[in-house]
């Protein structure tokens, strides 16, 4: 077997691809020794959570194709099948006391790598070292992983608003050491980086569309081409296998021959240009849908709030502020559908900007050629910007009417609120009625019956018939006197004291609630996670 040798800086980018994005050979003004140290830091800040330790757990599909369509393809799970794979050989150098590292085979016409995890909130089934490898054996550039950080272990998605763009294009004087002939590499290529976004119902629910689980995900893709061999290079991220098997049916046996076929340098140009166009199609797919759903859940909701008749007489339901915080819920989801699809717009043109430039550029060989397949890809990406653009109109009347309908559900509380009100007022005004006649009783009754109980006692006797003007007594006087004083002071003790506990527990009380609002005022302003509000109901809860 005859060995592909590798220039000097290239071979020591891969002995070192653990130090990817540091070993990078084409250095541009974003790759200046302190942006790529700060790469690297973060991503050793973020390794636990990104890749998968357990080797059962390590899977990294590939597909690679021949000029033929002739399909290779391979799970690799382990540091050793992927170098076998990519065609890597260290061993021992006579001359030098670092290893030497030679090739066993060239690069196929398109290789497709596929990097995964459980799900979009799981650790990719890689490790570090071997996604290192694969950077570095194909320079990708470093931008890409600032793509790789939406996914990973986490308990709630992040960097759900990201997107974004980077290209990086060498279509005349490469570096040296990225030309390399043995491995079908001119070092005139393009790079381009970016990420969409779509959406998925999870979980569906004929009977009640509350019940339906709809979820935003993304999906990056890295896309590689040598303008003069036609080497195709597509790296894509998503949690799951969706845009892998999207891709093998673009390229099987059944698939359209101009999707699939890698002869010359212009096809692969083209079939290259019909995989940027499915994964545009992937992110159109079923927004459409969602955004019926949002508007159809508002509807069967807070419809009653424009409808519901509320004239003396009809049943009319009664507002809670958990009405407000649902509409708030609501129009939260739709904002987080117009981003998305904002971004998605904001990618797709720039690709299609960066495609258009490259076919004005004098330097790329396949300017003439393939001008009018960049004309008919940037007409078909159009057509999906335009779609897009229409959702985003749909979802901005939706919260358009979330906001009008939230106002109305406000005056209803406030006229509720006033009702009650007056209603309340209204018993009051009678309860003051009954207390002035209650009032109006006693002062009339109060006087006869002191004077009653008074003479009923033995300070005044009426009885004895020696004499009948009557009799006084001034030793019941005094005992009367002595016993009623004293149970007076006392009850109105009694009364004072029960008064000023009574006002201490309220004192005490008050304070202590406003001690826990302070401090929970202070947790929410010093947190630095977003506490979101509550669910109230069962499909909210599970997304």
């Amino acid at each position: 077997m005859s060995y592909i040798d590798f220039p000097h800086n290239f071979q020591h980018a891969v002995l070192h691809s653990v130090s990817y994005p540091e070993n990078t050979i084409l250095k541009t003004i974003d790759t200046y020794p302190n942006s790529l140290a700060k790469a690297t830091a973060l991503l050793n800040e973020r390794e636990y959570d990104l890749f998968e330790n357990l080797s059962t757990e390590w899977e990294i599909p590939i597909r690679d194709l021949d000029a033929a369509s002739a399909v290779d393809k391979s799970n690799i799970q382990s540091l050793e099948t992927l170098h076998q794979w990519l065609g890597i050989r260290i061993q021992a150098s006579a001359s030098s006391s670092l290893p030497a590292v030679t090739g066993t085979k060239k690069d196929p016409k398109c290789r497709f790598i596929c990097l995964y995890g459980m799900h979009s909130r799981s650790k990719l089934k890689l490790t570090r070292a071997m996604l290192g490898d694969i950077l570095t054996f194909h320079q990708v550039m470093p931008a890409f992983l600032d793509f790789l950080y939406v996914f990973g272990q986490q308990s709630e998605p992040a960097d759900l608003q990201f997107s974004g763009f980077r290209e990086q294009v060498v279509l005349s004087s490469p570096p040296s050491d990225l030309v390399q002939p043995g491995l079908e590499r001119s070092g005139q290529h393009y790079q381009v980086c970016y990420n969409l976004r779509g959406v998925t119902l999870i979980e569906e629910n004929k009977h009640d569309i509350m019940e339906n689980v709809w979820s935003i995900r993304q999906a990056v893709f890295h896309h590689q081409f040598d303008v003069l061999n036609g080497n195709i290079l597509w790296i894509t991220v998503k949690g799951n296998l969706e845009i892998q098997q999207r891709f093998k049916a673009l390229t099987d046996k059944n698939a359209r021959p101009q999707d699939k076929s890698f002869a010359t340098t212009e096809d692969c140009f083209r079939s290259s240009l019909s995989a940027h166009l499915m994964y545009c199609y992937w992110a159109t797919e079923d927004w459409r849908w969602h955004i019926k759903w949002l508007e159809r859940v508002v509807d069967k909701q807070h419809i009653m709030s424009v409808l519901g008749p509320s004239g003396t007489g009809y049943a009319h339901k009664t507002y809670t502020a958990q009405d407000i915080q649902d509409l708030q819920i609501w129009e939260e989801r739709t904002r987080q559908a117009i981003t998305a699809l904002e971004g998605n717009v904001d990618i797709m043109s720039a690709l299609v900007m960066f495609y258009r430039r490259l076919a004005q550029d004098r330097n790329f060989p396949l300017r003439k050629k393939c001008s009018s397949d960049v004309a008919t890809f940037a007409a078909q990406v159009g057509n999906i910007v335009s779609d897009h653009r229409m959702q985003i109109k749909r979802a901005e009347f939706l919260v358009r009417t979330i906001s009008d309908r939230r106002q109305l559900v406000i005056q209803h509380l406030q006229s509720q609120s006033a009702s009650r009100s007056e209603r309340l007022s209204r018993n009051m005004e009678q309860e003051q009625v009954f207390m002035l006649i209650i009032t109006v009783m006693t002062l009339i009754y109060l006087p006869a019956t002191f004077v009653s109980t008074f003479f009923s006692t033995d300070v005044i006797k009426y009885q004895d018939p020696d004499n009948p003007g009557g009799s006084y007594s001034s030793a019941a006087m005094a005992r009367w006197l002595q016993v009623t004083l004293p149970l007076t002071a006392l009850t109105c003790g009694v009364a004072w004291s029960a008064r000023r506990c009574m006002l201490a527990r309220r004192r005490e009380n008050e304070f202590g609630l406003k001690r826990r609002t302070t401090s929970v005022k202070l947790k929410e302003t010093f947190s630095s996670s977003i506490t979101l509000l509550p669910f109230h109901n069962k499909s909210l809860e599970r997304n």
